[in-house]
C-alpha cells in the first residue's frame, strides 16, 4: 500500500463539486463528503472519475475527517 503525497493531496479536488477531499489511508480512497462519493487510488495514483467512484454511505458522509498526520 502506497502512501499518497501531502502536496498532491492539498491540490486534488472532487470533480463534480470542486470540494475538499479526505484521504482514508485504510481504504485507499479519496472522499467527496459533499458528493457523496469515493475515488479509487490503485497504485498510488488517484482515479478521480465520477463513473467508477462509490458512493457513500450516510454513516460515512456524516463521520468526522481523521487529522492528517504532521508531515
Amino acid at each position: 500500500m502506497r502512501a499518497m503525497d501531502n502536496k498532491l493531496l492539498e491540490l486534488l479536488v472532487c470533480p463534480v463539486t470542486k470540494g475538499p477531499l479526505v484521504y482514508d489511508r485504510e481504504k485507499q480512497e479519496l472522499l467527496s463528503r459533499s458528493a457523496r462519493l469515493a475515488y479509487p487510488i490503485r497504485d498510488g495514483i488517484p482515479v478521480m472519475l465520477e463513473h467508477l467512484a462509490r458512493p457513500l454511505s450516510e454513516e460515512e458522509a456524516a463521520r468526522p475527517p481523521a487529522k492528517m498526520p504532521a508531515p
